[in-house]
C-alpha cells in the first residue's frame, strides 16, 4: 500500500528536521507500548480471560548488534489487519495534517524544531531507522500481522509468519523492530538505552526491561502513578516529563495544577496548561486531552462531559475513586459524578489562573494570548463559573499597549461614568483607530478592544459587571457632554452655533439623499478628527456582531444604520454652504462609502463611488 503525499513528506521532516533530541523516538515508542498495556487492563476488567494467560505487563526493549535491531515489545492490546492500516498507515490518526500546512510556509529548520510540540508518536521511528516492522497479534484473536515500511516508498501488511509470530513474548501485544542507521549505534548500548528510558519515561507506571527475561530483574523505571504521590515529593522535571508524555509534546507546562478532592466526591488530578497551542484548538471536532482514570486504572482519554470545551487546551489525568471499574461510556455520558468533578475541576483552574495573574504577569500574559479566546466561550455557557471567569478575563484598552482587567477597568472610571465602554472589531490596530473613539478619547474615557468572535456573543449572556453595563460605542446614541470640563464653549462649538441653520438644511438634504440607505442622519459627540461614521440604533444589533452572524450563519438583515457627522469638520462645514444638487448628492453618497470603508464594509456601489469620486477630483484640481 503506498502512503499519502502528506505522509511520505512528515516521514521526511521527521527524519531530518522535526526533534532537535532524537533520543524522543525511544520516549514515542515506549508511551505507546504503555498505552497498549492500559487499554488492555480496561478491556480485561468484562473480559478476564484476555490476560489470564500473562496477567502481568510489561513492556522490554532487546537490542541485537549483528543486525543491528532495536525492538520495543509490549504485551499490551496489540492490533489486527485493519488497525495497523489505520493507525499506521493514514495521516488522519495522527492528527498531523494542519502541522504540514503549518511546515509550507517556512524552511527554517530551527522554526521546524518547535514542531515538536505536536509530537507524531510511531513516526519518530524513522529518525534513527531506516526500516520498520510492526509484528502485532491483538488480544482475544488468532491472527499475527506483519507490517513493514521504509518511510519512503509505502508499507506492506500481511500475515505473520511463525518466526515473526514468536518474536511476541505473550498470545498478543506488539513488537516494533527498528532496523538502525549507520549514525544510530550508540541505541544498541545497554547503557544509552537505560539513560534514556530513566531521562524521558521514568514515570511510566508499566515496568520497562531492558534485554531478555531473567530471575530477579528489576525494571529500569521507577514506575508508579505519578499523580498518586505526594506533591512535594515530585520534582518540576518529572511533572515535566510526564506532560511530555501524556502530551507527546517538548515544550514545558506553563502551569502544573496537582491536588488531591476529598469529601462527597473524592478524585486526585494531576493537570498542565501548555506553552503553546495546539495547532487544531479552534477545530470544533477537537476533544480534550486529559484521561479518566479509576483507580489507577485507565479508563478513556475520551470521555464527553469531563472537562468543559472552553478548557479543551488542558492535558493531564483525572482519576476518580467514585467511578465503577466496568463504567462504560455510555454510562459516563450521564453520571453525575463526572459533572461535579468537571465543575471542581474548572473552579480549580480558575482559582490558579486568578493566583497565576497576581503573581507572574508576564507567565499569565503569555497564557492569555494564546487561549484567552477559547476561556471567554465559558461566559458564554458556564453561568455556574461566571464570577471567576469574569475575575480572570483580559482585555486590550484604549489606555495603553497593555491587557487590562475589568475590575482595574472599573476602578479607573471617570466621575459620573455609568457604563463600561467597548468597541469590538477583527483588527486591533484598526479599532485604536476607529472613529467612533474619538470623542471618549478627547474626553479621556476608557475603552475596552473586543477583538475576539466570541466577545460578541458572550456579551448577549453578561448584561453588566459589578452593576456597571456594557455599552458598545457604535451602538446607540451616547451622550458625553457630562464629561465635558468646565462652562466655558470652545470656539469650535461657538462656531457651530453660529452655522447651525446651515447644519439643520445639510442634515435635511443629506437625509432625503440618503433615506433608502440610512435610517438617520444626525449631528455626532462621537467624533473629534473624522468627518463621518456610521453607527448602529439602539434597539439594532451592533456593527460587528452583524457581520458575525452574516458569516457564520447566513444573517441577512436588511438594517439601515445611523449615519453620523461632525458639524466641526471643514468638509462638513464647506457641504453646508452648497446648494442642493448633484454635487451634494454625490457628496452625501461618498460620505456614506467613506464610512462604510473605515468600518470595513464594502461599498455597494463601486462604480458611482469611482464616478463621484472623479467628479470631486476634477473640481479640486481645477481650483
Amino acid at each position: 500500500m503506498n502512503f499519502g503525499a502528506d505522509v511520505s513528506r512528515l516521514l521526511e521532516i521527521v527524519a531530518h528536521a522535526l526533534y532537535s533530541n532524537r533520543d524522543v523516538f525511544l520516549r514515542e515508542l515506549v508511551s505507546n507500548a504503555s498505552d497498549a498495556c492500559d487499554r488492555l487492563r480496561y478491556e480485561a476488567i468484562d473480559k478476564p480471560d484476555l490476560t489470564k494467560d500473562d496477567p502481568d505487563f510489561r513492556v522490554r526493549i532487546l537490542k541485537d548488534p549483528k543486525p543491528r535491531t532495536l525492538t520495543v515489545l509490549d504485551n499490551g492490546i496489540g492490533m489486527n489487519r485493519a488497525e495497523l492500516v489505520e493507525h499506521l498507515g493514514t495521516i488522519a490518526k495522527s492528527g498531523t495534517k494542519a502541522i504540514m500546512e503549518q511546515l509550507k510556509v517556512s524552511g527554517d529548520k530551527e522554526k521546524l524544531s518547535l514542531i515538536g510540540q505536536f509530537g507524531v508518536g510511531f513516526y519518530a521511528s524513522f529518525m534513527v531507522a531506516h526500516k520498520v516492522e510492526v509484528v502485532s497479534r491483538k488480544a482475544g484473536e488468532s491472527e499475527t500481522w506483519h507490517w513493514e515500511s521504509d518511510g519512503r516508498t509505502g508499507f506492506t501488511v500481511r500475515e505473520a509468519s511463525k518466526d515473526e509470530h514468536a518474536l511476541l513474548s505473550s498470545s498478543r501485544g506488539t513488537a516494533v523492530i527498528l532496523h538502525l542507521n549507520e549514525d544510530a549505534g550508540d541505541y544498541l548500548i545497554e547503557q544509552k538505552l537505560t539513560t534514556v528510558i530513566q531521562t524521558w519515561s521514568d514515570h511510566i507506571s508499566i515496568p520497562v526491561f531492558i534485554g531478555a527475561a531473567k530471575n530477579g530483574e528489576e525494571p529500569v523505571n521507577k514506575g508508579g502513578a505519578l499523580w498518586t504521590k505526594p506533591k512535594a515529593s515530585v520534582t518540576k522535571e518529572q511533572y515535566t516529563e510526564f506532560y511530555r508524555h501524556i502530551g507527546h509534546g517538548m515544550d514545558e507546562p506553563l502551569l502544573t495544577s496537582h491536588w488531591r478532592a476529598e469529601g462527597t466526591i473524592e478524585y486526585t488530578a494531576l493537570l498542565f496548561l501548555p506553552t503553546m497551542r495546539p495547532w487544531d484548538l479552534y477545530d470544533p471536532t477537537r476533544k480534550h486531552a486529559v484521561r479518566l482514570y479509576v483507580k489507577r486504572v485507565f479508563i478513556t482519554d475520551d470521555c464527553q462531559g469531563l472537562m468543559y470545551p472552553w478548557l479543551r487546551f488542558v492535558r493531564g489525568v483525572i482519576d476518580s475513586e467514585d467511578l465503577p471499574l466496568n463504567i462504560s461510556r455510555e454510562m459516563l455520558q450521564h453520571n453525575p459524578v463526572i459533572d461535579k468533578i468537571r465543575n471542581g475541576v474548572a473552579k480549580h483552574i480558575l482559582t490558579d489562573l486568578d493566583k497565576l495573574s497576581r503573581d507572574d504577569a508576564i507567565g499569565f500574559t503569555t497564557f492569555w494570548e494564546q487561549f484567552g479566546a477559547v476561556v471567554k466561550e465559558g461566559l458564554y455557557d458556564a453561568f455556574s463559573l461566571r464570577e471567576e471567569l469574569l475575575k480572570i478575563v483580559r482585555f486590550h484598552t484604549t489606555s495603553g499597549e497593555n491587557l487590562t482587567s475589568l475590575a482595574d477597568y472599573v476602578g479607573r472610571m471617570k466621575d459620573k461614568q455609568d457604563a463600561i465602554y467597548y468597541i469590538s472589531g477583527e483588527n486591533l490596530g484598526n479599532l485604536r483607530n476607529s472613529p467612533q473613539l474619538e470623542g471618549f478619547k478627547a474626553r479621556g474615557l476608557e475603552v475596552l478592544l473586543f477583538t475576539d468572535t466570541i466577545d460578541d456573543f458572550w456579551l448577549q449572556a453578561v448584561l453588566d459587571y459589578q452593576g456597571k453595563p456594557f455599552q458598545s460605542v457604535t451602538k446607540g446614541n451616547i451622550d458625553l457632554s457630562r464629561f465635558d470640563a468646565g462652562s466655558a464653549k470652545p470656539e469650535a462649538d461657538k462656531k457651530s452655533e453660529e452655522n447651525a441653520p446651515a447644519l439643520d438644511s445639510l442634515l435635511t438634504a443629506i437625509r432625503e439623499t440618503l433615506q433608502d440607505e440610512v435610517s438617520e442622519v444626525r449631528l455626532s459627540a462621537r467624533l473629534t478628527d473624522s468627518p463621518v461614521c456610521l453607527v448602529a440604533a439602539e434597539n439594532e444589533v451592533d456593527l460587528r456582531m452583524e457581520r458575525v452572524l452574516r458569516v457564520h450563519q447566513q444573517y441577512k438583515p436588511i438594517v439601515k444604520r445611523v449615519l453620523e457627522i461632525n458639524p466641526k469638520h471643514p468638509l462638513i462645514e464647506r457641504m453646508s454652504a452648497l446648494p442642493n444638487g448633484a454635487d451634494l448628492n454625490d457628496a452625501a453618497h461618498l460620505l456614506l462609502d467613506q464610512a462604510r470603508i473605515i468600518q470595513g464594509e464594502p461599498v455597494p456601489d463601486p462604480a458611482r463611488f469611482a464616478k463621484s469620486m472623479s467628479r470631486f477630483m476634477e473640481h479640486a484640481l481645477s481650483i
